[in-house]
């Protein structure tokens, strides 16, 4: 669920970790040159106060440069904490997956509620 935007988001960052628009856009300098992506200072003036929202390219260089999920960046309810991919987690992903597809709907349910209960005991 979205409870929040990416204007928020930016907002909250720059209070908690102290940053200037300035600043944010020196992190991002070595993920625009990495991805060739394109993002200016009206770019980013635009994001914090509102008028656009920025696209999976730069959203994807926000989020690796302030090290958050892009997802929360955009405002939903999410970890706040980047999640990086690696071939051992897919590997444990794929797993989880065929493990759960082979169960009846009764337990998957059993299952998701679990899940659910975890999730919302540690607060996500």
């Amino acid at each position: 669920m979205k409870s929040s935007n990416t204007s928020e988001r930016l907002k909250q960052l720059m209070k908690e970790k102290n940053l200037r628009q300035v600043d944010i856009l020196e992190k991002c300098m070595p993920f625009c040159e990495q991805y060739n992506v394109k993002l200016g200072r009206n770019d980013l003036s635009q994001y914090v106060n509102g008028k656009v929202e920025p696209g999976q390219e730069k959203l994807t260089v926000l989020g690796k440069a302030l090290d958050v999920n892009e997802a929360w960046l955009m405002g939903y309810d999410v970890a706040k904490e980047r999640k990086e991919f690696s071939p051992e987690s897919a590997k444990k992903d794929i797993e989880l997956i065929e493990k759960f597809s082979m169960l009846n709907q009764t337990d998957k349910q059993i299952i998701m509620d679990l899940m659910d209960s975890l999730l919302k005991k540690a607060g996500n």
